[in-house]
């Protein structure tokens, strides 16, 4: 019996907390949930074409450590596992290329970019931070009917990261108008989460919650992903 495989795309390194992080959290939510799933990392260097290259995965966690050596196959692999209903799950660097893909083949921002990759582009939708959250930990406050308020159980708590980028504010609406929901934030109500209500699950945070697994302790969003292959199956 073959199980459902979840892609993990990202340029594996050992020196990254949240890719140590990352299997033990998904060997906690595979218990937790009882759905046997398998996971692979997929080095964005071999996403050529996501369709061929990841046909036979049931969903995609684009994982943090941006900018990965193949941008164009990062969002090339989100707008495949988007537009075929695949559970999708994009933590720090992923949330912050999910919000590219969106912008440019769902919002019309054809030009949207990444300031730490393209400082000069014309659209810059994800900046720098005004205050960096390099292995900083902080309270996240979560919408009321979400995906991830559900996950949780409750309407915060707190989260660690390890990011100097995020949404450039200028574009929340493009990107609301266009079917996007924001469902996490900081005190100061920045943006924390997203998740596309369309779609069976795609959920992106920039915290790390994957971290969790490293004391210990399950990673609700991190469940509910894994809960969400029960009705690929």
């Amino acid at each position: 019996m073959t199980h459902p495989v979840i892609a993990l795309i990202g340029d594996y390194s050992a020196d990254v907390t949240a890719h140590r992080a990352i299997p033990h959290a998904l060997e906690m939510a595979k218990h937790a949930t009882g759905n046997a799933v398998e996971w692979r990392w997929v080095h964005t260097s071999k996403i050529q074409q996501a369709a061929t290259d990841l046909a036979d995965c049931a969903a995609v966690w684009t994982v943090p450590a941006s900018p990965y050596a193949n941008t164009d196959g990062v969002l090339d692999a989100i707008r495949w596992t988007r537009e075929t209903g695949r559970p999708f799950l994009g933590t720090c660097g992923g949330f912050q290329h999910a919000l590219i893909e969106f912008a440019r083949n769902v919002a019309g921002l054809a030009n949207a970019d990444h300031a730490e990759t393209s400082p000069e582009a014309d659209l810059l939708l994800v900046t720098r931070l005004s205050c960096p959250l390099v292995e900083k930990t902080g309270p996240v406050r979560f919408a009321p009917d979400s995906r991830i308020r559900a996950a949780y159980g409750r309407d915060a708590t707190d989260e660690g990261y390890h990011c100097n980028f995020g949404l450039n504010p200028a574009h929340r609406r493009a990107l609301e108008s266009a079917g996007m929901r924001f469902t996490a934030f900081d005190d100061a109500g920045d943006i924390r989460a997203f998740e596309l209500a369309a779609h069976p699950f795609f959920v992106g945070t920039l915290f790390q919650p994957e971290r969790a697994a490293l004391r210990g302790e399950p990673a609700p969003v991190v469940n509910a992903f894994v809960r969400a292959l029960e009705d690929q199956q």
